[in-house]
């Protein structure tokens, strides 16, 4: 998403002036801040967890039982960074579009799947603490969707936590046994895990300008993966405001340190600058077309949001044909340059012009499937609550109302 709404952008033990629209603030251990954007109020989900939502009431008394999710065993170890105890879950840009109207026109998308979100929350906490900082998806959610024909799932994570100190450093013992069970809950079931580092672009807050470190970085993290074929690397989420050359580097640095690793058969997915989106990408990633790959297998992910500024914070979608419309000069690039692209984050609010966009979307998507694979929408995970797109089952806001609709589209 365009703004980091999921985690608060603050460093250790310095406060924001406010937490931003669906941003946390509050939950067992919090140190952030806990008074939200004007319209917004700090809500209770859980006990690690309260949100900033629309609305004025009260904030709701965090004195109640502990919710809990579904799986199999808990066991406690000990991080190494820190003394701070982790909990190692043992189971678990305004063209018009094409062609938009028929949803039979081309195939079955290649994926269609839902982002799984939560490893990446408590930003600027580093390690955290798992069930209080940060939480892993539900394996039973994830069997759920698919059992329903979704069939990717991008795995938002922290680079901090997994290779905490440097890029060069070793893996935390913990995180990592934490994101290869969701990984192997995930391809398990037959399913793509995409693993998505969730960091912007940035590394303890700061831009990453050590191409050779984010490669070693990249390598040491593939290695962890190498021999699951069903895994997918996404190189970074959304990097925004860096140098453009910057990016490209960035992202031939992962592509070479993925395949140093002797991770060979798997997918790449490559992120632009400008938070990835559809609808600029023509105009400033451009030069992401020179990116190579010995085993020509790079996808490019784009990001589109329906809301008027695209950043995907509010409910209201600019029009009904909002959706191909904003992702039309993508798919026009795309073609242009022999490439294949994914729409990794998309999503619009439970509404009847916003279910319009979203299949407008996906019409346009299976329309042009020599180019586009597919695309995942924003977001699933435990912590989401009554969240604006939440796709979590069983009664997630986007899931109540859109799964129908997605389903149809799935492979």
């Amino acid at each position: 998403m365009k703004y980091s709404i999921l985690v608060p952008a603050f460093a250790a033990g310095t406060a924001l002036a406010e937490v931003g629209a669906w941003g946390q603030c509050g939950g067992s251990g919090w140190t952030g801040e806990k008074v939200c954007v004007s319209g917004y109020t700090c809500k209770y989900s859980n006990d690690w967890y309260s949100q900033c939502l629309p609305g004025t009431a009260a904030v709701t008394s965090t004195s109640t039982v502990k919710a809990t999710t579904t799986t199999t065993s808990t066991s406690t170890v000990k991080a190494t960074s820190t003394s701070v105890a982790t909990t190692l879950k043992t189971s678990t840009t305004s063209s018009a579009a094409a062609t938009t109207s028929s949803a039979a026109a081309s195939g079955k998308l290649k994926w269609l799947g839902v982002n799984q979100s939560g490893a990446e929350f408590g930003d600027g906490i580093f390690p955290g603490r798992y069930g209080t900082e940060f939480i892993f998806p539900d394996s039973a959610a994830i069997k759920t969707l698919v059992s329903q024909g979704y069939n990717i799932f991008r795995v938002a994570f922290s680079m901090e936590r997994l290779i905490p100190t440097t890029l060069s450093s070793a893996p935390s013992a913990a995180y990592l046994q934490n994101l290869t069970n969701t990984v192997n809950a995930i391809t398990g079931l037959g399913a793509y895990a995409i693993l998505d580092p969730h960091n912007f672009g940035r590394y303890y807050g700061n831009i990453i300008t050590d191409t050779a470190g984010f490669q070693t970085w990249w390598t040491t993290v593939a290695k962890q993966f190498a021999s699951n074929s069903k895994v997918i690397f996404d190189t970074n989420n959304e990097y925004h405001d860096m140098d453009q050359t910057l990016v490209l580097n960035l992202n031939q640095a992962a592509i070479n340190g993925i395949r140093a690793a002797g991770a060979t058969s798997q997918y790449i997915f490559v992120e632009g600058n400008s938070y990835s989106g559809a609808w600029t990408w023509a105009s400033v990633n451009s030069n992401l077309a020179a990116l190579t790959d010995p085993q020509n297998k790079i996808v490019y992910e784009m990001h589109q949001y329906l809301d008027s500024d695209g950043s995907g914070t509010s409910a209201t979608c600019v029009s009904t044909d909002i959706g191909a419309t904003r992702i039309a000069s993508a798919t026009a690039w795309l073609r242009a340059n022999g490439k294949q692209g994914i729409i990794g984050e998309f999503a619009g609010g439970a509404n009847s012009d916003c279910l319009q966009a979203v299949t407008g979307v996906l019409n346009h998507l299976k329309a042009n499937s020599d180019v586009w694979l597919g695309g995942l929408w924003w977001a699933g995970g435990p912590w989401w609550g009554n969240y604006i797109y939440s796709f979590e089952p069983p009664s997630g806001v986007g899931y109540s109302y859109y799964n129908s609709l997605l389903k149809s589209y799935a492979p």
